[in-house]
């Protein structure tokens, strides 16, 4: 057909197109030529317009403000974190590797529009180390900045106060130096603020005030001291303060008992003095609550009235006086309780056999008199510590169940079903005038405290000691010339209730590296008790090495292990730090004491008051640790003149002449000075700073 009409039958085809080809008389071939050369055109025409778009998009795509993307880059050059952060793309890029909640480092941004700024960075545990750099203040968007765990130096640059937008800080767990600047009052949207385990000096600055919407408050081990600011009572949307071991000055604040959202209170480790205020009765919310060491004043338990929220509440050693509440037992969610080392007296009440979740009791170096309750250990109980009260009578029943985590040493509790019969009846002698008996007599004892039996280069055979411990437990070797006694629980603990510490590490400063390699731990009193010794002066070689700190230039090294060391109920050492008097971790320290035995018994006691970090290099890195014990009679006549010397060995009582017989006089009237319950000094009261 030569001549026609057409009519288009591609939609695809503009309507312009068609009318075109209807005014035109064409062949068949050139109306197929046409249509394709309109494609053509038209393919071109659509890629063009995608191409126009795309470019559109990439100009209107969100960007990192430049003078963040400059600061980050200084901040990833300073801290060589390179590897993990590569900057050659927008650190705003959506779906960056480094953007994730898990990502660490990780760098996160909120965009408005094409504007993208950082709001959240976190480096945390990569060992970074120098002071804190300016470039980090040029990220004034940061709401989340998250530090912790390394090796930063140096003091809080006061230009932190220009961050208004944070809400959470955390700079806990590094070797920060200084005063805490005044100006992280200017952060008042903070919610969360840390800057634990570090060393700072000086006091809280008043202006943290201004943190009003803080709920978080982590400054334990800080280093901070002196008087808490009365100011910081407005602080009223508090729920956890972690505040211990700290050099706290002063009244343990009332003001605290406004903050009735707390739900987690530590204080333990200060110099704060007591009572405890009645205001914390209103703390309905607590879970967790823990007080120790409280001096000067007497406190009462009066406040616990309406606290039935609490799962974990310990108040040792805060001069508590008066009865045990009967109410304590309608606490449904109480599952530890540590009331050790007060001054309560009376009876151990009946309704304590109806706690529905205790887990441990630590009543230990208290005045309770009377019997233990029969049925006091239910079934959910896990330790029982009475020790040195005046608890007498029968062992409870099902107490069987409890094996090694039930000790009532220093009571006149009636032995007879007791694996350590022998052993306690010999320990009946710590109460009031007893006379200890001396059957076989000895003069020395050694002991591989944590491990097995060692033999040292200089021939002293040290014993076995490698019994597991409970939370509440008496050990004595098999030959009754020694006894171990433990109590208190590690809370937390990753590692489970373990009381030794082990490393393969070789130990250094010593030629008995193997004598250092365990140890026993303790989360709270740890008392060696030497048996049947003949009286008269001993030479003491108490062993460490710090085994569970490591030294290195990781954040792992900050651990501090403080701790307390009484011989006779003598205080010789106050916050010992191994690792400090050693020179390192990992290194042999041996620290000589002399002590007098006059009624065939001699007590070492390792205490933690409260005092060093709580979780470096893991949770419940704490308390004492001692690795081997040797203690030996004196020959007064061969050793006048003499010095006994050795690694680190200091003598607490050089013996002379005159002098000597001073010395020993004294100790004598010591050891047998009594209080006015009766009892012998042998540490039954609460050791005082």
């Amino acid at each position: 057909m030569r001549f026609g009409w057409f009519f288009s039958s591609d939609r695809n085809l503009h309507s312009t197109s068609s009318l075109f080809f209807l005014t035109l008389p064409l062949s068949l071939s050139q109306l197929s030529s046409c249509k394709l050369r309109y494609r053509s055109i038209m393919e071109v025409l659509s890629f063009s317009f995608l191409a126009l778009l795309l470019l559109k998009l990439v100009a209107a795509q969100s960007a990192t403000d430049p003078i963040e993307v400059a600061a980050l880059k200084k901040l990833v050059d300073y801290w060589d974190l390179g590897r993990s952060l590569n900057l050659t793309t927008d650190p705003c890029s959506q779906g960056a590797a480094w953007s994730s909640q898990d990502a660490n480092p990780r760098v996160a941004c909120d965009c408005v529009g094409t504007n993208c700024h950082i709001t959240h960075l976190k480096i945390y545990a990569l060992d970074i180390t120098g002071e804190i750099p300016k470039e980090l203040f040029e990220l004034k968007q940061l709401m989340d900045l998250n530090l912790g765990q390394n090796v930063l130096s140096g003091p809080i640059p006061v230009q932190i106060g220009q961050l208004s937008n944070m809400q959470y800080l955390s700079l806990g767990i590094n070797n920060l130096t200084g005063q805490v600047p005044s100006e992280l009052g200017n952060l008042t949207k903070l919610k969360s603020l840390s800057f634990s385990s570090n060393n700072f000096s000086g006091h809280l600055p008043s202006d943290l005030r201004k943190l009003t919407s803080l709920e978080q408050l982590y400054i334990d081990s800080s280093g901070v001291s002196g008087p808490i600011p009365p100011e910081l009572a407005d602080l009223k949307s508090l729920q956890i303060i972690w505040a211990s071991d700290n050099l706290f000055t002063g009244k343990l604040p009332a003001f605290l008992g406004n903050f009735t959202n707390l739900r987690n209170l530590r204080f333990q480790g200060t110099l704060l003095e007591g009572p405890i205020p009645s205001s914390f009765g209103a703390l309905t919310k607590l879970e967790d609550l823990r007080i120790s060491e409280l001096t000067t004043e007497d406190s009462s338990l009066d406040f616990l009235e309406n606290l039935t929220s609490l799962s974990i509440l310990l108040l040792r050693n805060c001069r508590l006086t008066g009865k045990l509440p009967e109410r304590l037992s309608t606490f449904s969610k109480l599952q530890i309780l540590d009331l050790s080392f007060n001054k309560l007296t009376g009876q151990i009440p009946n309704s304590f056999q109806d706690f529905a979740s205790l887990q441990y009791l630590f009543l230990g170096n208290n005045n309770l008199s009377g019997e233990l309750p029969a049925n006091i250990a239910s079934p959910g109980l896990v330790a029982l510590d009475v020790s040195f009260n005046h608890i007498s009578g029968n062992l409870p029943l099902n107490s069987a169940k409890l094996g090694s985590s039930l000790n009532v040493v220093g009571t006149k509790i009636n032995a007879n079903s007791l694996q350590d019969k022998k052993a306690f009846e010999m320990l009946h002698c710590l109460q009031g005038n007893t006379k200890c008996s001396n059957e076989n007599v000895a003069s020395s004892f050694s002991i591989k405290c944590g491990g097995p039996d060692k033999t040292s280069a200089s021939g002293i055979k040290f014993d076995d000691d490698s019994e597991i411990l409970g939370a509440a437990s008496l050990y004595t070797n098999t030959n009754y010339n020694w006894a171990v006694s433990n109590t208190g629980t590690f809370i937390s603990n990753p590692k489970g209730p373990q009381y030794i510490a082990r490393t393969d590490s070789q130990i250094t400063g010593t030629l008995d590296s193997e004598i250092y390699k365990t140890a026993r731990i303790s989360a709270s009193s740890l008392r060696y008790f030497g048996l049947n010794l003949k009286n008269g002066l001993y030479t003491v070689d108490l062993h460490f090495a710090e085994i569970a700190i490591e030294d290195s230039q990781s954040w792992r090294a900050l651990g501090r292990r403080l701790f307390d060391v009484y011989i006779q109920g003598k205080r010789v050492l106050k916050d010992f730090n191994i690792e400090d008097e050693a020179g390192g971790s990992k290194r042999a320290l041996v620290k000589t004491f002399n002590a007098n035995v006059t009624n065939t018994i001699m007590e070492i006691h390792f205490f933690w008051a409260g005092r060093g970090t709580c979780c470096i290099p893991y949770q419940s890195t704490y308390g004492p640790l001692v690795t081997a014990i040797h203690a030996s009679q004196v020959d007064v006549e061969s050793s006048t003149g003499s010095d006994k010397k050795g690694v680190g060995k200091i003598v607490g009582i050089a013996l002379g002449s005159a002098a000597g017989l001073i010395v020993l006089a004294s100790i004598f009237y010591v050891w047998w000075t009594k209080e006015s319950s009766g009892h012998l000094r042998v540490n039954t009261d609460s050791p005082r700073k």
